[in-house]
Protein backbone atom coordinates (compact mmCIF):
# COMPACT_ATOMS: atom_id res chain seq x y z
CA UNK A 1 0.00 0.00 0.00
CA UNK A 2 1.20 3.65 -0.28
CA UNK A 3 2.74 4.46 2.71
CA UNK A 4 2.14 8.38 1.98
CA UNK A 5 -1.57 8.22 1.70
CA UNK A 6 -3.15 5.25 3.57
CA UNK A 7 -6.59 4.39 3.16
CA UNK A 8 -9.22 5.36 5.90
CA UNK A 9 -8.93 4.02 9.49
CA UNK A 10 -12.16 1.85 9.82
CA UNK A 11 -13.80 4.25 12.82
CA UNK A 12 -13.58 7.15 10.32
CA UNK A 13 -15.61 4.63 7.50
CA UNK A 14 -17.75 3.55 10.50
CA UNK A 15 -18.34 7.08 10.94
CA UNK A 16 -19.08 7.71 7.29
CA UNK A 17 -21.71 5.13 7.24
CA UNK A 18 -23.18 6.56 10.33
CA UNK A 19 -24.08 9.64 8.26
CA UNK A 20 -21.18 11.77 9.50
CA UNK A 21 -20.43 14.60 6.31
CA UNK A 22 -16.97 15.49 7.57
CA UNK A 23 -15.85 11.85 7.97
CA UNK A 24 -17.68 10.71 4.94
CA UNK A 25 -15.81 13.55 2.63
CA UNK A 26 -12.25 12.90 4.43
CA UNK A 27 -13.02 9.01 3.27
CA UNK A 28 -13.39 10.17 -0.35
CA UNK A 29 -10.53 12.06 0.01
CA UNK A 30 -8.12 9.70 1.32
CA UNK A 31 -9.07 7.04 -0.71
CA UNK A 32 -8.81 9.39 -4.18
CA UNK A 33 -5.00 8.17 -4.81
CA UNK A 34 -5.79 4.87 -4.52
CA UNK A 35 -8.30 5.06 -6.25
CA UNK A 36 -7.01 7.27 -9.20
CA UNK A 37 -3.98 4.18 -9.00
CA UNK A 38 -6.08 1.76 -9.60
CA UNK A 39 -8.11 3.37 -12.76
CA UNK A 40 -4.53 3.82 -14.23
CA UNK A 41 -3.68 0.59 -14.03
CA UNK A 42 -6.84 -0.76 -15.55
CA UNK A 43 -8.35 1.71 -17.85
CA UNK A 44 -6.98 1.77 -21.50
CA UNK A 45 -6.43 5.52 -21.70
CA UNK A 46 -5.65 8.40 -19.38
CA UNK A 47 -9.11 9.64 -19.78
CA UNK A 48 -10.66 6.65 -19.15
CA UNK A 49 -8.93 5.97 -15.86
CA UNK A 50 -10.08 9.68 -15.18
CA UNK A 51 -13.46 8.92 -15.65
CA UNK A 52 -13.46 5.66 -14.05
CA UNK A 53 -12.16 7.31 -10.75
CA UNK A 54 -14.11 10.36 -10.61
CA UNK A 55 -17.71 7.71 -11.07
CA UNK A 56 -15.73 5.76 -8.53
CA UNK A 57 -15.98 8.88 -6.39
CA UNK A 58 -19.26 9.74 -6.46
CA UNK A 59 -20.51 5.86 -5.47
CA UNK A 60 -18.29 5.73 -2.63
CA UNK A 61 -19.67 9.33 -2.01
CA UNK A 62 -23.38 7.88 -2.56
CA UNK A 63 -23.39 4.65 -1.54
CA UNK A 64 -20.42 4.01 1.30
CA UNK A 65 -23.65 3.08 3.72
CA UNK A 66 -24.05 -0.29 0.93
CA UNK A 67 -20.41 -1.01 2.06
CA UNK A 68 -20.81 -4.31 4.84
CA UNK A 69 -17.60 -4.42 6.03
CA UNK A 70 -15.39 -1.54 6.71
CA UNK A 71 -12.29 -3.74 6.24
CA UNK A 72 -13.34 -4.24 2.77
CA UNK A 73 -13.29 -0.53 0.86
CA UNK A 74 -10.29 -1.07 -1.08
CA UNK A 75 -11.52 -4.51 -2.73
CA UNK A 76 -14.71 -2.68 -3.01
CA UNK A 77 -13.40 0.55 -4.99
CA UNK A 78 -11.32 -1.66 -7.01
CA UNK A 79 -14.31 -3.82 -8.09
CA UNK A 80 -15.65 -0.37 -8.78
CA UNK A 81 -13.29 0.97 -10.78
CA UNK A 82 -12.60 -2.46 -13.19
CA UNK A 83 -15.91 -2.76 -14.09
CA UNK A 84 -16.46 1.05 -14.82
CA UNK A 85 -13.02 0.33 -17.38
CA UNK A 86 -14.86 -2.50 -18.85
CA UNK A 87 -18.00 -1.00 -18.86
CA UNK A 88 -16.10 1.82 -21.08
CA UNK A 89 -14.43 -1.05 -23.16
CA UNK A 90 -17.40 -2.61 -23.96
CA UNK A 91 -18.92 0.56 -25.52
CA UNK A 92 -15.89 1.14 -27.65
CA UNK A 93 -16.17 -2.64 -28.57
CA UNK A 94 -20.10 -1.77 -29.45
CA UNK A 95 -19.63 1.08 -31.27
CA UNK A 96 -16.58 -0.33 -33.19
CA UNK A 97 -18.44 -3.02 -33.83
CA UNK A 98 -21.55 -0.81 -35.01
CA UNK A 99 -19.48 0.85 -37.64
CA UNK A 100 -19.65 -1.32 -40.75
CA UNK A 101 -22.93 -2.10 -41.61
CA UNK A 102 -23.97 -3.63 -44.65
CA UNK A 103 -26.65 -2.29 -47.02
CA UNK A 104 -28.97 -5.56 -46.72
CA UNK A 105 -28.37 -5.83 -43.22
CA UNK A 106 -30.58 -3.07 -42.33
CA UNK A 107 -33.56 -5.36 -41.26
CA UNK A 108 -34.25 -4.97 -37.06
CA UNK A 109 -31.83 -7.94 -35.49
CA UNK A 110 -33.61 -10.38 -33.94
CA UNK A 111 -33.67 -10.35 -29.85
CA UNK A 112 -31.69 -13.18 -29.72
CA UNK A 113 -29.23 -11.93 -31.98
CA UNK A 114 -28.87 -8.89 -29.67
CA UNK A 115 -28.15 -11.10 -27.39
CA UNK A 116 -25.56 -13.23 -28.80
CA UNK A 117 -24.46 -9.62 -29.78
CA UNK A 118 -23.89 -8.19 -26.35
CA UNK A 119 -22.48 -11.61 -25.00
CA UNK A 120 -19.65 -11.27 -27.78
CA UNK A 121 -19.53 -7.36 -26.67
CA UNK A 122 -18.94 -8.58 -23.03
CA UNK A 123 -16.36 -11.23 -24.09
CA UNK A 124 -14.51 -9.44 -25.76
CA UNK A 125 -14.53 -5.94 -23.64
CA UNK A 126 -13.48 -8.54 -20.81
CA UNK A 127 -10.11 -9.92 -23.07
CA UNK A 128 -9.40 -6.97 -23.45
CA UNK A 129 -9.00 -5.51 -19.81
CA UNK A 130 -7.50 -8.52 -19.15
CA UNK A 131 -4.58 -7.28 -21.64
CA UNK A 132 -1.45 -5.53 -19.95
CA UNK A 133 -2.06 -2.03 -19.95
CA UNK A 134 0.59 -0.99 -22.45
CA UNK A 135 -1.16 -3.74 -24.76
CA UNK A 136 -4.39 -2.39 -24.15
CA UNK A 137 -3.79 1.28 -24.97
CA UNK A 138 -1.98 0.29 -28.51
CA UNK A 139 -4.91 -1.95 -29.37
CA UNK A 140 -7.54 -0.17 -28.24
CA UNK A 141 -6.08 3.59 -30.13
CA UNK A 142 -5.49 1.73 -33.18
CA UNK A 143 -8.14 -1.43 -33.54
CA UNK A 144 -11.41 -0.16 -31.58
CA UNK A 145 -11.46 3.93 -31.96
CA UNK A 146 -9.68 3.30 -35.56
CA UNK A 147 -6.83 5.97 -35.03
CA UNK A 148 -4.14 6.23 -37.64
CA UNK A 149 -0.82 4.30 -36.30
CA UNK A 150 1.54 7.69 -36.58
CA UNK A 151 -1.27 9.21 -34.14
CA UNK A 152 -1.15 6.48 -31.66
CA UNK A 153 2.60 6.37 -31.73
CA UNK A 154 3.20 9.86 -31.31
CA UNK A 155 0.61 10.10 -28.19
CA UNK A 156 2.16 7.32 -26.61
CA UNK A 157 5.80 8.23 -27.38
CA UNK A 158 6.56 5.49 -29.21
CA UNK A 159 8.29 4.96 -32.75
CA UNK A 160 6.54 3.38 -35.64
CA UNK A 161 8.13 0.37 -35.41
CA UNK A 162 7.51 -0.49 -31.27
CA UNK A 163 4.41 0.55 -31.95
CA UNK A 164 3.87 -1.76 -34.50
CA UNK A 165 5.57 -4.59 -32.34
CA UNK A 166 3.29 -3.71 -29.32
CA UNK A 167 0.05 -4.01 -31.44
CA UNK A 168 0.83 -7.39 -32.84
CA UNK A 169 1.31 -8.33 -29.74
CA UNK A 170 -1.87 -7.36 -27.78
CA UNK A 171 -3.38 -9.11 -30.77
CA UNK A 172 -2.24 -12.49 -30.46
CA UNK A 173 -2.79 -11.94 -26.85
CA UNK A 174 -5.91 -11.30 -27.19
CA UNK A 175 -6.58 -14.12 -30.02
CA UNK A 176 -5.15 -16.71 -27.22
CA UNK A 177 -7.70 -14.91 -24.98
CA UNK A 178 -10.72 -15.47 -26.77
CA UNK A 179 -9.62 -19.12 -28.25
CA UNK A 180 -9.21 -19.79 -24.31
CA UNK A 181 -12.72 -18.53 -23.43
CA UNK A 182 -14.28 -20.53 -26.53
CA UNK A 183 -12.75 -23.43 -25.42
CA UNK A 184 -13.88 -23.34 -21.66
CA UNK A 185 -17.02 -20.77 -21.61
CA UNK A 186 -17.99 -20.49 -18.25
CA UNK A 187 -15.10 -19.22 -16.88
CA UNK A 188 -15.58 -16.21 -14.72
CA UNK A 189 -13.42 -12.76 -14.26
CA UNK A 190 -15.19 -11.96 -11.38
CA UNK A 191 -12.37 -12.98 -9.41
CA UNK A 192 -11.72 -11.07 -5.49
CA UNK A 193 -9.02 -8.35 -6.13
CA UNK A 194 -7.08 -8.44 -3.10
CA UNK A 195 -6.22 -11.73 -1.54
CA UNK A 196 -7.94 -12.83 1.37
CA UNK A 197 -10.19 -9.65 3.36
CA UNK A 198 -13.82 -9.71 3.94
CA UNK A 199 -15.88 -9.02 1.35
CA UNK A 200 -18.39 -6.32 1.31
Amino acid sequence: MNQRFPWPDERLIKAAQDGDVTSLTTVVMESQPHVRKFAISLCASPQDAEDAAQEALIILYRKIGTLRATGALASWMFRIVRNECLRQVRLLVSRSEETPAEPEASAEPSAEDAVLHRLEAERIAAAVSALPRDQRQVLIMRDVQGLPGTTVARSLGLSSAAMKSRLHRARAALRHSLTVTDQAPDRTIDQPPVGGGAQP
